[in-house]
């Protein structure tokens, strides 16, 4: 690998902390129309919950769901190279039971290298499978082929009779994240291929419908032949069920948060890792800027009621911090309390503050955001 295309490697590459920030993006952009169906229940709590391992970040839980998985630190020596060392990992999921029958899993970003244009590749001295500076030998293959190629077996080795009902190219959102990477990593010539698919498998006796969306990032000529995924989730459930459960977990992943102290360190880390001589405070505080100024842009652009409508969600005002936040729109009412707590339902009569199961008086009615200036908020 080139000494240029490494040290390019390793700048703040933000791999998991653009998983994170992103994703809104990705999925709202990406995931297809699905006709509107009714939600499991007539009333839905949810817990704010935080990533486990480095409480990198915090999203709501409907009260009984279970989290497996966080943030994954891979040791260079373990995998021969540095290669998939230098940023933070994200293996995470959300799940409804054990046996993740309803899920949303976010799948590690994961670096490939195609050894056809190298020399030694020529050579048959790497085939695939094989190893090369930490990297998994692999020809390029483009965001389809990966996720029934890779992405699947990674995520349920167990299934069978697997099925590609839809896929579908989503070329405006590679473009989009094409642009910003190169603004975070100028050196090199990234392109982004990306796509969703849904699939259909049976595991453990249950037929499922799984939604998936995958990216490929290609490093072009300065990369020399190294390639990933980014941003790769899935959301599944049984496959008579997919349709009423998808408004929960879209919610569940429109929910996320950063946590800015960690975001700071993951960067920092990721210069102190990489060895990059010269990096400053103001670099680091540029990037998190550059971050921040992205996900503002980026929800300004696709929070809008077309977008709303099309992917089931609702904007709200949080009485509690007067701040935005979006939600789905598949139940009448919607009451926080200080801590994020949220919880959803159709009941016009419930009131959190007297139900004896939550034990709790600090919820407040949040409100549809007013669309026009002349237009109340309904309470």
């Amino acid at each position: 690998m080139p000494a240029s295309t490494f040290a390019a490697l390793s700048r703040p590459s933000v791999t998991a902390v653009a998983a994170l920030y992103l994703m809104p993006m990705l999925i709202a952009l990406s995931v297809p129309v699905i006709a509107a169906a009714q939600p499991p229940a007539d009333s839905l709590y949810l817990r704010r919950v935080t990533e486990p391992t480095e409480g990198a970040f915090s999203l709501l839980v409907p009260g009984s769901w279970k989290t497996s998985g966080g943030i994954l630190r891979v040791d260079p020596l373990a995998r021969g190279g540095p290669a998939q060392s230098i940023a933070a990992k994200l293996d995470f999921s959300v799940m409804r039971d054990a046996q993740g029958t309803v899920m949303i899993r976010w799948l590690p970003d994961t670096l490939f290298f195609d050894m056809r244009w190298s020399p030694a590749g020529q050579m048959g001295l790497f085939p695939p499978g094989s190893h090369y500076q930490g990297m998994t030998v692999h020809p390029l293959i483009g965001a389809a082929q990966f996720a029934h190629l890779i992405a699947l077996p990674y995520a349920h080795p167990q299934a069978r009779a697997v099925r590609v009902v839809e896929q579908t190219q989503r070329p405006r959102t590679a473009s989009a994240y094409t642009r910003w990477s190169r603004t975070m990593t100028p050196p090199i010539d990234f392109s982004h291929d990306a796509a969703t698919t849904v699939l259909e498998y049976t595991e453990g006796g249950v037929d499922y419908r799984e939604l998936m969306f995958t990216m490929v990032e290609n490093w072009g000529r300065a990369g020399a032949g190294m390639w990933g995924n980014r941003e790769t989730v899935l959301l599944r459930a049984p496959r008579a069920e997919f349709a009423q459960w998808l408004p929960v977990l879209s919610m569940i992943q429109g929910s996320v948060v950063i946590d800015r102290q960690w975001l700071s360190g993951e960067i920092r880390g990721q210069i102190r890792r990489g060895e990059i001589l010269g990096a400053t405070n103001a670099e680091v505080q540029r990037l998190e800027r550059e971050i921040g100024e992205h996900r503002a842009r980026t929800n300004a652009e696709i929070h809008n009621d077309m977008f709303l409508t099309l992917t089931e969600k609702e904007e709200y005002i949080n009485p509690h911090t007067n701040e935005v936040e979006v939600g789905t729109n598949q139940w009448r009412y919607r009451w926080v309390n200080p801590g994020g707590e949220t919880i959803y339902t159709d009941r016009e009569d419930y009131d959190p503050n007297v139900d004896v199961n939550l034990n709790r008086s600090d919820f407040k009615r949040s409100p549809v955001r007013p669309r026009f200036p002349d237009k109340p908020a309904p309470s």
